[in-house]
């Protein structure tokens, strides 16, 4: 990357290590590249300047700390945790150390599309189910309140071994889908109408955490909310100032998007000091929520430097209701990943997904999941969409950015400090992002429905069906925890806790539904979904089709493996494993 300037004033122009002038040295892509894009600044298969690959880097690292350190404020309430119990800083510090090592895993050797794993929203829904069961329920308050310290915390580990054994198990069942190939047969029955309730319900379902956590200070909440659809809507492409110096020229001024790449960021960083602000000068009473003080003690009893283990929180257990229950979110991350590896690819100029790199993302995601299970981090991993998003405008998809943006994740996981900061930050603040986060995961649900015809009758009763019964029975449930009596414990849970999980029961009924009821390929969206897969492998046997970059070697594909692909493609073997890049079988 390089500023001219003229008159005070800079302008960026970005080029790789490898090509000396964007006029000289850029290869000319061909027609399909163009088509999937053209206003691409760096591709899949680039390697900008190492510098910029940092910036960028921490560009992905602060848009995904977003969308970690919230889910702990749902978690651990229901862990029985105090607010100020310095283990949440713990706990997000595990999320961020996770992610880093299996995003690192995934862009280098998974489905090498440049994308970040960490924790997700889906796999809150069934953790609530099953902590909503009898013996999992937080005691009330006075009970709470009347514990030791000791047996407060084996309170909120006992059910975080709980979580850890049972998304642990459930998420081998994921790694054995990609990595077996069945995910090839899986998408015969994954359609639009599968994926729209199976995704929207997660953020449906969670509206009472965002009430019960903006209701606190609806102020805050809302001018959270207002502030954040200014930055990321009306202001995206309002250019802002910035002061660099550049040896020999000086300070430049230079432009540049910055509501556009960091909107949830300038929202926190504002509302926090509002917050600030008003408990400063007591508008805020002592112990109020939206106090930037009432958690001051998680920070100062946090530690520096703290490296997460695997069992940190004890030994984890397994029981049949916690794994079948936590296999909601095994499928709804499964089915949320695959929606998101086309449009991934369509934006950093690369080829349609191979099969094989769909059956070796799956299988990725599935063992990183069980490592986050084990590790304790009470979630699995799943693809960012808010990630993606940063690369759509940015315009930058190098799979390098991504790499680096998993080794700062590495490097922040171990500071337990940095961790802690995070959980300060005001509930109602929390509050207003959930109302736009939770909206948003609801929204990319609802966008395959651009795929189907919602003119038909049919798909209209699908919808209906899918949407609004597993809220009525998950309700139901929740409300009747003791309802289901079949005589045997393991059995009535769990029932409860499948039955309590409302994108488990939307998404079979919409999958069943929709590959039971008759109708045509076009009116079930088929013909338009399957534009978006590309099933085929690709060749990439020396005729050079496995890429759309002209200046990768003959026969090299953007989904190969960075080393030993020519030992591989000597052995005849490797064209039968579906999730090897010589995989040559057909659907």
């Amino acid at each position: 990357m390089i500023v001219v300037c003229s008159k005070g004033v800079c302008s960026v122009v970005m080029e790789t290590e490898s090509q000396p002038s964007q006029q000289d040295a850029e290869p000319e892509r061909k027609p399909a590249e163009k088509a999937r894009g053209a206003d691409i600044n760096y591709g899949i298969d680039d390697n900008p300047p190492w510098y910029f690959c940092i910036a960028m880097a921490l560009q992905h690292y602060l848009t995904m700390i977003g969308a970690i350190v919230s889910i702990p404020f749902i978690l651990t309430p229901a862990l029985c945790m105090r607010d100020e119990d310095p283990a949440r800083g713990t706990i997000i510090s595990t999320m961020i150390f996770v992610t880093g090592l299996i995003t690192f895993l995934q862009v280098t050797w998974g489905c090498r599309l440049p994308i970040v794993q960490g924790g997700t929203i889906s796999f809150l829904v069934p953790t609530l189910a099953i902590l909503n069961l009898p013996q999992w329920k937080c005691p009330p308050g006075e009970v709470l309140d009347a514990m030791s310290d000791a047996d407060r915390t084996e309170l909120w580990q006992v059910r975080m071994r709980e979580l850890s054994g049972a998304i642990a198990v459930a998420a081998v069942s994921q790694l054995v889908l990609g990595f077996s190939g069945a995910v090839g047969k899986l998408l015969r029955i994954i359609t639009p109408l599968t994926i729209v309730p199976t995704v929207a319900l997660v953020g449906i379902t969670l509206f009472p955490h965002a009430s019960e956590t903006a209701s606190k200070q609806w102020g805050i909440a809302v001018g959270t909310t207002a502030m954040l659809t200014l930055f990321a809507q009306a202001m995206s492409e309002v250019p802002f100032p910035g002061v660099v110096y550049r040896k020999g020229r000086g300070l430049c001024v230079t432009w540049f998007p910055l509501f556009k790449l960091f909107p949830v960021l300038l929202t926190i960083a504002i509302m926090w000091t509002v917050c600030g602000i008003l408990t400063v000068t007591g508008v805020f009473p002592e112990g109020h929520p939206a106090r930037t003080d009432v958690r001051l003690r998680v920070l100062q009893d946090a530690d520096w430097f703290r490296v997460p283990y695997p069992g940190q929180f004890g030994l984890p257990t397994v029981s049949l209701a916690g794994v079948l229950g936590m296999l909601a979110g095994v499928i709804a991350c499964t089915i949320e990943s695959i929606s998101y590896y086309p449009t991934i690819a369509q934006m950093c100029a690369a080829p349609p997904p191979p099969l094989h790199a769909i059956n070796r993302g799956i299988g990725i995601e599935g063992f990183g999941t069980i490592l986050a299970g084990l590790w304790g981090s009470g979630n699995g991993t799943n693809t960012f969409g808010e990630n993606v998003g940063a690369i759509g405008v940015t315009k930058v998809g190098s799979r390098r950015v991504i790499q680096w943006a998993a080794l700062i994740m590495i490097l922040q996981g171990v500071l337990n400090k940095f961790g802690a900061v995070f959980i300060m930050i005001p509930d109602p603040v929390v509050g207003g992002i959930f109302c736009v986060m939770f909206g948003m995961i609801t929204a990319f649900g609802l966008a395959a429905l651009q795929y189907v015809d919602l003119r038909s009758a049919r798909n209209l009763y699908i919808l209906g069906v899918s949407f609004f019964f597993p809220l009525v029975l998950c309700l139901w449930i929740q409300e009747h925890p003791g309802a289901i009596q079949t005589g045997n414990e393991t059995v009535d849970s769990t029932l409860s806790v499948l039955l309590g999980t409302t994108i488990l029961v939307g998404g079979v009924l919409g999958c069943a539904l929709d590959n039971l009821i008759p109708g045509t390929p076009e009116e079930r969206g088929l013909v338009a979904w399957s534009k978006e897969m590309a099933l085929e492998t690709l060749p990439g046997d020396g005729d050079g089709v496995g890429s759309l970059r002209a200046d990768l070697p003959l026969g090299k594909s953007t989904f190969d493996f960075p080393y030993g692909m020519t030992l591989m493609r000597r052995w005849k073997w490797t064209r039968y494993l579906p999730f090897l890049p010589t995989y040559k079988m057909k659907l």
